[in-house]
């Protein structure tokens, strides 16, 4: 599928597509400001490295991919299953969403295609729909879903930055309005995410730009950071994948967390910190320490067909 060339790893450069989706996402995300909410419990501090983030630093600023990073799963696979719920689709479709899930979680990657097919589904479902309907049904969602599914520890590096006074955005491929909606739950600035066209509050099934990957998320933080007067070189940025290495590369301060084969070889060759809450054992180099509380997740394939049952 040629269109879906801009997704391979090998192509790092940002398009003008890129470009666009980064300052659409940023412009998103700027109109949505968003205040912290909740709390942590403290994090452990006996034996870390030189305080950081630094107390106080206005110029600075954490970004945290959110599939596999903040949350188990795909945010996107998790909407998905909300809306069967809700009748926007039909059972074919949620098997599609299973199967898709079930993969994003035993390979711990994003396939191209799998994602590519997501993001048209949706697109089309949500198709004439209000972008009030959707946030407040994604409100629900994210209590059925995705609540349980955040990591502890990464939730706990998030309240670090924001109890350093810094603001904590989440940068993903999810639609912004969902991103946002997960940001606002989990106390956190704002979010940068995936703009889908609307005219007059109304989703007319068309993205603005492209979905927001691999060098659009770069974009995304460079056009939040030049808004925001943030100086990159003191911010942090955080991801499980490969594919946002161009975001991580950015920033001062990288972290891979619950990295897959090629991001964790790429840190490893520049010292990034790591940080693994899958098995909750601790890489060589830690960065933040915290809790990494992983607890067992029932696979979206297992999940799907009990669902299924039960409307049956």
């Amino acid at each position: 599928m040629a269109a879906l060339g801009w997704l391979t790893p090998r192509r790092r450069s940002a398009t003008a597509r890129s470009v666009l989706a980064g300052e659409a996402s940023a412009e998103a995300a700027r109109k949505s400001t968003q205040e912290a909410l909740d709390s942590q419990d403290a994090l452990d501090t006996s034996g870390r490295e030189p305080q950081f983030p630094v107390h106080g630093d206005a110029m600075a600023a954490a970004f945290f991919d959110l599939d596999n990073t903040v949350m188990q799963g795909a945010a996107l696979f998790h909407f998905g299953r909300g809306l069967y719920k809700r009748k926007f689709f039909e059972t074919r479709d949620l098997v599609r969403f299973a199967w898709q899930q079930a993969w994003f979680r035993l390979a711990g990657v994003e396939d191209p295609e799998h994602m590519q097919e997501a993001r048209d589904s949706a697109l089309s479902i949500v198709q004439g729909h209000r972008v009030s309907e959707l946030m407040s049904i994604g409100e629900e969602i994210y209590d059925e879903y995705m609540a349980e599914r955040i990591w502890p520890g990464t939730r706990a590096l998030a309240q670090a930055h924001l109890d350093a006074g810094q603001k904590v955005w989440l940068v993903t491929a999810a639609p912004v309005e969902i991103a946002q909606v997960i940001a606002r739950r989990l106390g956190l600035t704002g979010a940068l995410g995936t703009v889908a066209e609307s005219v007059d509050g109304v989703y007319t099934g068309k993205l603005v730009g492209e979905p927001l990957h691999g060098p659009a998320k770069a974009e995304a933080v460079r056009a939040l950071a030049a808004a925001e007067n943030l100086d990159l070189s003191r911010c942090a940025a955080y991801s499980d994948s490969h594919n946002d290495i161009p975001m991580l590369s950015l920033v001062g301060h990288p972290y891979a967390i619950n990295p897959d084969a090629k991001l964790r070889k790429h840190a490893h060759s520049l010292d990034w910190r790591l940080r693994d809450y899958r098995t909750g054992r601790k890489a060589a180099k830690v960065g933040i320490p915290a809790a990494a509380g992983v607890g067992a997740v029932a696979g979206g394939t297992a999940a799907a067909i009990a669902l299924h049952r039960r409307r049956r």
